[in-house]
């Protein structure tokens, strides 16, 4: 749950929980998940989580939530007076990203501190009864963080907290969380600043050291004790709380940069309520990804549903960008529950299978879900050719190069160079277009079936992962100069060289232009 903290992507700004009012508001449906500077349409694909393995470790709560009718002011003070009709226990704060996972069908080890109380009882059992190892480390002078809630005609009417102040005693064992990090493939911190994580650094290096990604939702104003993540998604209010007001999307992506590098994050996930997400990366260009929600009735449980389909995500191996946007899908429905929630496999399921304009089979795509079209594409018998290139200005050479690719078989895929490789290749002063615009303008093709970038210098590994029937270079090429031609050959594969139109080349077109 983020009970008590914050909007996330998909979310927007004025419902935030932090009020203590649940507000049901109305925000547009973005129809596209991933915006790359143009026409998007991103296949996202639902991995297969139950081979995953994961731990939290963090701030457990109990939710609880009593619901009943209001119906008059009270005599001694001027409140309403609630009558109870029925009560709900929920698993909170780490222990609700836990159940996320669980929800997903990922393997879940949970570690967190509980009191020896009858609260803590239900906690364990709550949890374990969803599937998950619980390894909570139950004291008797401290109580089980619990979160009261009463709610009438789906108003919260008042919340009442039952902890401790933190102490050195509420930290989470350091030693007890090395020996769990041998059986998971990523880990999840979930700060909420209740104490159970004042340690954060030495948990970093430890699951760092036994070579496990690090996410972390973070709650702390100084970012510096999370140096050294693989990961962390702060919301807006968090961020900036961290490095200054940003007045511009332009200054928010700078700042996050220079995060990225002081922090030495590999990555920055940035929830910005209305606005979406903004995902940050070292030697990536941003991605901006639209908020999905039709409804919003609760944020309650939307950064812990964030940072759970994250991290399984990447732990079943999906690229940064494709984990964002699965994230800020099931964000888009968790809101859409009241009280602390997580979304189902099923439910995740579903709203990615849900009609999106300008949405197909084909498109804009990551590495990952490629290979999954791909097996699909085999299974009809289709021929798949493959190119790859800057197509840095799109000229009519392109135009017809590609439109030939593709009459040597039923499908073609465009592997394009990031910015940092074309610079490499090209120069400084490369590219003119950025990656997100190169794309979208080549999934613009009637020719072209998949767009994916690639960061090598060279697209063989790429081709070697996917396997083309027919790999495809244009201009003055010999066979053997072909990156990748060696494996497709061996596979029974073709490799061809087609001739650029002349008087046609992007070189040319930026001659020009200087020249005028």
């Amino acid at each position: 749950m983020r009970s008590s903290k914050r909007p996330y992507g998909a979310i927007p700004t004025n419902t935030c929980g932090r009020t203590g009012a649940l507000r049901h508001a109305r925000i547009r449906a973005t129809p596209t998940l991933i915006t790359t500077g143009g026409r998007s349409n991103t296949v996202l694909t639902i991995p297969d989580f139950s081979n995953v393995r994961l731990l939290v470790a963090g701030d457990v709560m109990l939710d609880r939530y009593w619901y009943g009718n209001t119906g008059r002011i009270s005599p001694e003070a001027p409140v309403p007076v609630v009558a109870i009709r029925s009560t709900d226990n929920r698993p909170g704060g780490a222990a609700n990203v836990a159940l996320g996972l669980a929800a997903l069908g990922a393997q879940t080890h949970l570690l967190g501190k509980a009191g020896q109380d009858e609260a803590g009882e239900v906690l364990e059992r709550l949890l374990e009864s969803s599937g998950i190892r619980c390894t909570l480390e139950r004291s008797a002078q401290r109580p089980t963080i619990t979160k009261l809630r009463v709610i009438s005609h789906q108003q919260q009417m008042i919340r009442l907290d039952f902890e401790a102040e933190v102490a050195a005693e509420a930290a989470l064992s350091l030693d007890r969380f090395q020996t769990l990090l041998a059986d998971v493939d990523a880990v999840i911190l979930s700060d909420y600043a209740k104490g159970a994580l004042q340690n954060i650094p030495e948990l970093i290096a430890a699951a760092r050291a036994a070579g496990k990604p690090v996410l972390i939702d973070p709650k702390q104003q100084d970012f510096s004790v999370y140096r050294g993540a693989t990961l962390i998604t702060p919301n807006r209010h968090e961020f900036e709380r961290a490095v200054g007001l940003c007045h511009s999307q332009e200054e928010l992506v700078e700042k996050g940069r220079q995060l990225l590098q002081s922090m030495e994050w590999e990555a920055l996930l940035l929830t910005r309520g209305e606005e979406g997400m903004t995902l940050l990366q070292q030697n990536a260009e941003p991605l901006h990804i639209p908020a999905q929600a039709h409804e919003v009735f609760d944020v309650t449980g939307a950064g812990d549903t964030v940072i759970a389909v994250l991290a399984a995500s990447i732990a079943a191996r999906c690229g940064m960008r494709e984990a964002a946007a699965l994230a800020n899908l099931a964000a888009g429905v968790v809101v859409g529950k009241l009280g602390t929630a997580t979304v189902s496999l099923a439910e995740l399921e579903q709203a990615a299978s849900l009609p999106r304009p300008h949405s197909s089979t084909q498109g804009v795509v990551t590495e990952h879900a490629l290979v999954q079209q791909l097996q699909t594409s085999r299974r009809r018998g289709e021929r798949i050719v493959m190119t790859n290139g800057c197509f840095d200005l799109l000229h009519p050479g392109h135009v017809a190069y590609l439109e030939e690719a593709r009459r040597l078989g039923d499908r073609l895929i465009v592997a394009v160079n990031d910015d940092a490789s074309v610079a490499r290749l090209k120069g400084p002063e490369r590219p003119i277009n950025t990656l997100d615009h190169r794309m979208a303008v080549l999934a613009g093709l009637a020719s072209v079936d998949w767009v994916v970038p690639f960061s090598e210098d060279t697209p063989e590994r790429l081709i070697d992962a996917l396997a083309p029937d027919v790999l495809v270079k244009g201009g003055d090429y010999r066979i053997e100069e072909i990156a990748g031609h060696k494996g497709v050959l061996a596979r029974g594969g073709e490799v061809k060289i087609l001739p650029y139109l002349e008087a046609h080349s992007t070189t040319g077109i930026i001659h020009t232009i200087r020249e005028k």
